[in-house]
């Protein structure tokens, strides 16, 4: 006679499977849709930008060009990515999930690391946005960052250097990193 425990394990493990399954079927619908290869220069664009570069030429413009209220965002936006960087590089480590097998060749997957989970791209896109949206509250502008974010989100899926829940769940973990830190920067800088 199978135990509770058992069939409940037995489950669980099927739900599991079932989400890992719809994952590498959901990397492939992306990667071979006809209709984003029309947007392939921009994805590969996001991609790259992703690593860091719009973030800081964004906060720059801001330092430079901004009034004090702005450079104090750039602070709050610096220090929850930096605690956002610490806590998806630690679930890496943690989940140690390989990057879809695509991903063997050329320049920019030697600077790469080995795991995918949680997307670094999409914890820190997303996280930077919900600081943006709070500090910057014009739809325009909330409109506007989310889409970047969820380009460069959907660029690392397309570029195959990562699963759609890797970025799924990238973004969930920097909108409820940012939340939860939002205040406390916020009781600290204002």
């Amino acid at each position: 006679m199978i135990s509770a425990w058992t069939r409940v394990a037995n489950r669980w493990d099927g739900v599991i499977n079932g989400l890992l399954r719809w994952d590498v079927e959901a990397l492939y619908a992306v990667t071979e849709n006809t209709r984003l290869r029309c947007v392939a220069r921009l994805l590969v664009g996001a991609t790259y930008l992703g690593d860091g570069y719009l973030w800081g030429v964004l906060a720059l413009g801001l330092i430079l060009f901004g009034e004090p209220v702005d450079r104090s965002y750039v602070l709050i936006g610096g220090g929850i990515s930096i605690i956002n960087i610490a806590i998806f590089r630690l679930f890496k480590l943690l989940f140690a999930r390989p990057r879809p097998v695509f991903v063997t060749f050329g320049l920019r997957s030697r600077f790469m690391d080995r795991y995918s989970f949680p997307s670094g791209h999409a914890t820190t896109s997303f996280g930077i946005a919900l600081v943006i949206s709070h500090c910057y509250p014009l739809l325009a502008v909330q409109v506007v960052i989310y889409l970047v974010a969820g380009t460069i989100a959907l660029s690392r899926v397309y570029m195959k250097e990562h699963y759609p829940l890797d970025v799924i769940c990238g973004a969930l973990l920097g909108i409820c990193t940012s939340a939860s830190l939002l205040p406390v920067f916020e009781r600290l800088l204002f």
